[in-house]
């Protein structure tokens, strides 16, 4: 018992959570960010991963973490980006035959801290109740704690996109379309997706409409991303050049959000976003529900852009938009992941729906 280190996580409305420091330790003692839950059962390594988590601290509501261990195979990205994680129980043993190393190591070799025995059932119910809010946890007293959660900007109007993409572009896959894939915060999944339609030329967020169309791209891909739209202040003017162009376009998430704003449409902040991969979302050309990923704090406003888009997707939860189609040009977008890493496979047929589009049906 004697490497246990006693640790607390406090909310920026004064709650305070007694635990246990796991992962790497902060540089002063303290990591702080918007502290947000995920309610998969399992993929904490996708979730962990994923760039989207970028200035967050992640809460997972699945009791137990870290199980069966992790394996490199399925990391998201390059490293992770998020704050830290909140469980209730960190799995003592992992058990799987793909395991290379265990959570609790691959923390610390990421950098990423975490603090456990957290009641976080409590922790969720306070999260659902007044909304997603920034924390810091650590090994400070709890003063210290009160003060940085009060300090923590959150994601409103700070640019995480910057903080994820990439500085360089590079070619993944070898599929028959040539596609240009813009990094918000890409995730390899999406890449493993997409090259199974086409050879992609990931750019950086801050790659230009004329650099896009020199490439002669058979269809361009926004992907997911973290943080607020509003701050990736040059991807809608670039977006609508790109579709006034008549390039196929694909958005997901992010990409979503920045193709509304391209059009005209206002985002906004939910109150404690979606994060999960179980969120029922209609499909309203086909009636079917989607069990879908989801991984985004603010949501799109259609209600500017009437007329200009046709709503294609709904979330049966809460009733916001999750999809579009612009009318008169080849672009299409939804809110959630349909690459489900991790997650269901219920929307992969959106990739197929972009090769149709830039194959000209």
């Amino acid at each position: 018992m004697s490497d246990i280190v006693e640790g607390a996580l406090v909310l920026s409305n004064g709650e305070v959570f007694e635990g246990e420091i796991i992962g790497a330790v902060p540089g002063d003692g303290v990591a702080a960010g918007e502290v947000v839950f995920n309610t998969a059962i399992t993929g904490y390594q996708e979730i962990v991963t994923d760039p989207s988590y970028a200035g967050q601290i992640i809460t997972f509501t699945q009791p137990h973490i870290g199980n069966y261990g992790i394996t490199a195979l399925d990391n998201e990205a390059r490293k992770p980006f998020a704050r830290g994680i909140v469980v209730r129980e960190l799995a003592r043993r992992h058990s799987n035959w793909r395991a290379e190393d265990s959570l609790s190591a691959s923390l610390v070799r990421w950098g990423v801290p975490g603090i456990a025995g957290i009641d976080t059932r409590r922790l969720t119910r306070v999260l659902r109740d007044t909304g997603a809010m920034a924390g810091a946890f650590g090994t400070a007293d709890v003063a210290t704690l009160r003060d940085r959660a009060s300090r923590e900007p959150g994601t409103s109007g700070v640019d995480l996109v910057g903080v994820v993409t990439i500085d360089a572009a590079y070619q993944f896959g070898s599929g028959r379309f040539n596609v240009v894939a813009f990094d918000f915060g890409i995730k390899s999944t999406i890449l493993t997706c997409l090259a199974e339609i086409a050879t992609v030329r990931v750019v950086p967020a801050s790659t230009t409409s004329d650099e896009v169309l020199a490439m002669k791209p058979d269809g361009v891909f926004l992907s997911n991303g973290p943080g607020d739209p509003e701050m990736v202040a040059d991807a809608p003017a670039t977006i609508r050049r790109i579709i006034d162009a008549g390039v196929p376009l694909f958005g997901i998430c992010l990409g979503h959000q920045l193709l509304s704003r391209a059009m005209g449409a206002r985002t906004y902040k939910l109150p404690f976003g979606h994060h999960g991969a179980n969120h029922p979302v209609r499909n309203l050309a086909t009636g079917s529900v989607e069990i879908t990923s989801q991984n985004h704090n603010f949501c799109v406003d259609t209600a500017p852009i009437d007329g200009l888009v046709d709503v294609t997707h709904v979330n049966l939860n809460d009733e916001t938009n999750e999809g579009m189609r612009v009318r008169g040009a080849r672009a299409f977008s939804v809110q959630y992941h349909p690459e489900a890493g991790p997650g269901p496979h219920d929307s992969r047929y959106l990739f197929a729906q972009f090769s149709e589009l830039m194959d000209g049906r």
